[in-house]
């Protein structure tokens, strides 16, 4: 699994691994979880960087509608995987 990691502005790196990736209308969307085997934490983020940059920037997937539907198409590709929605209140982005 690949691990990545983020640079939020102001605080310290975070480290993720990649779940899987999907691209919808024309966005990247990449499941993410804070645990390499078993349960652990995901988040949806979408890459929010304009097509010339250098650097992805991804954001956090929070509005209900969009979330839903991008979680809808992660669980038909990972069969094996139980997404659970949670409330999440941080909408900052991170690097």
């Amino acid at each position: 699994m690949e691990k990545i990691v983020f640079r939020p502005e102001g605080e310290a790196p975070v480290e993720f691994y990649v779940l899987e990736q999907t691209m919808i209308a024309g966005k990247t969307y990449i499941l993410v979880t804070d645990a390499e085997e078993g349960d652990g934490e995901a988040l949806i983020m979408k890459d929010m960087s304009e097509p010339e940059a250098k650097e992805c920037v991804y954001a956090v997937v929070t509005e209900d509608a969009e979330l839903s539907a991008v979680a809808e198409v992660f669980g038909k590709i990972l069969e094996d995987v139980e997404l659970v929605e949670e409330d999440f209140d941080r909408t900052d982005q991170m690097r």
